[in-house]
C-alpha cells in the first residue's frame, strides 16, 4: 500500500481547488483497509475521496485521505429476468453505466454520465432524469472504520432519501464503502418520466425505444446543460431542489404564479432550485473567478484561481438571495470539507 505525505489534492477534486492532505493512502483492496486499521491510522481524521466530483475543499486537510481504487465487477446471480451485478467501489460510474447499457441490462441508463465512482453513489443516493440508485441497489458492503469489520447493508438499511442516505447523516465518516450489488433488468422498460425525455421520444412507441437510445439522449441533454469539469471547474449541481409543504406552495403562488413544482409521494412539492436562483437574477452572474453557470443556474463554476473558501462564500450569498426573495432555504448538494 502506498502512503504519501503532504499530498496535493488539486487533481482529485473537480473544482480544481488547491489543497494539501497531511497523508494520503491509495486503497486498492480490503487488505489495505485492514492494514491501516491495525496500524491505528483509521483513528485519525479521515476523508474518503473517489473522483472528488461532489466535494468542495475549503482548506488543507489535517488528517488521512483514503483514495478509493478498489476495482472490479462480477455477476453474482442471474435468472430469466434479472442480472445481479456486484461492483467494487472504485469503478467509474459513467463507465459502469456504459457497460450495462451495452449489455442490454436496464436500470442505470437514466443515470448516464453522472460523474464520480461507485463508492460515492450510495452516500448521495445519486439520481437523474427520473431514476435513483435506490431503485436498483439490492445490498452493499462497507468497512467499519471504527471496528475494522466488513458490514452488509440492505436497501432499507441505507435510509435512502432525496440525495441522501444514512451514510451522509447518522453514519457520516464511519464507513468506507467497498462494493454494491445492483439488480438490473434483462427485459428493460424505458423510463421516460422526465419531461424532456418524453418530449424527445413523443413520436415513438415506448416499447420500441431502447435503453441505448435513452442513454444517448440523456448524454446529449447533459452535455447541452452542464459544463465539462475538465474544461471549466465545477462539482455539478451545487444545490438540492428544495421540498416544501402544500401551504408554503400556496403562499408562493400568490406572488409567483408560474413557479414550477413537482408533487411528491408524501404530499410535499419539489421546487427547482435552478429556477429560484435564476429568478433572483443570478444565472450567469460572476464575481472575480467564481460564477453561476450561464446555462444551468444550479452549477457554480471556477474560471481561474479561487480558494474553496471563496467558492463557499459565493454559494452562501446565493442561499441568502433565495431565502430573502422566496423564504426558501437552499441546501448544498456538494459536500463541504
Amino acid at each position: 500500500m502506498i502512503i504519501k505525505e503532504d499530498f496535493c489534492l488539486t487533481s482529485f477534486n473537480t473544482f480544481g481547488v488547491e489543497s494539501l492532505a497531511y497523508e494520503l493512502a491509495i486503497v486498492t483492496s480490503i487488505d489495505n483497509l485492514d492494514e491501516l486499521f491495525k496500524a491505528g491510522k483509521l483513528r485519525e481524521n479521515i476523508l474518503i475521496i473517489s473522483k472528488g466530483s461532489n466535494i468542495l475543499l475549503t482548506g488543507n486537510f489535517i488528517g488521512l485521505v483514503l483514495l478509493n481504487q478498489i476495482w472490479g465487477k462480477e455477476i453474482v446471480e442471474e435468472n430469466d429476468n434479472h442480472i445481479f451485478l456486484k461492483v467494487n467501489a472504485g469503478e467509474f460510474w459513467p463507465s459502469l453505466v456504459e457497460y450495462t447499457v451495452n449489455k442490454g441490462w436496464g436500470g442505470l441508463e437514466n443515470m448516464t454520465d453522472i460523474p464520480g465512482k461507485v463508492g460515492a453513489a450510495p452516500i448521495q443516493n445519486i439520481g437523474a432524469y427520473g431514476a435513483e440508485l435506490k431503485d436498483v441497489l439490492v445490498k452493499m458492503e462497507a468497512f467499519n472504520l471504527k471496528t475494522g469489520k466488513i458490514e452488509t447493508f440492505s436497501n432499507s438499511d441505507c435510509n435512502f432519501g432525496y440525495r441522501t442516505s444514512i451514510f451522509k447523516t447518522e453514519y457520516k465518516n464511519r464507513y468506507f464503502i467497498t462494493n454494491v450489488t445492483l439488480k438490473l433488468s434483462k427485459k428493460p422498460i424505458v423510463n421516460l418520466s422526465y419531461a424532456p425525455l418524453r418530449e424527445a421520444f413523443k413520436d415513438r412507441n415506448k416499447s420500441e425505444i431502447t435503453i441505448k437510445e435513452v442513454s444517448d439522449k440523456i448524454a446529449e441533454i447533459r452535455k447541452s446543460k452542464l459544463p465539462d469539469p475538465d474544461k471549466l471547474c465545477n462539482a455539478g449541481s451545487f444545490f438540492k431542489n428544495p421540498i416544501i409543504e402544500m401551504e408554503q406552495l400556496h403562499d408562493l403562488k400568490q406572488e409567483f404564479i408560474s413557479v414550477p413544482n413537482y408533487p411528491q409521494k408524501d404530499s410535499t412539492y419539489k421546487i427547482p432550485a435552478g429556477w429560484l436562483i435564476e429568478q433572483c437574477g443570478l444565472k450567469g452572474k460572476r464575481e472575480g473567478n467564481i460564477g453561476v453557470h450561464d446555462k444551468q443556474a444550479l452549477v457554480i463554476v471556477k474560471y481561474g484561481n479561487a480558494t474553496g473558501y471563496e467558492i463557499l462564500k459565493f454559494a452562501e450569498s446565493i442561499k441568502k438571495a433565495v431565502a430573502e426573495k422566496f423564504k426558501i432555504k437552499l441546501e448544498f448538494e456538494v459536500n463541504v470539507v
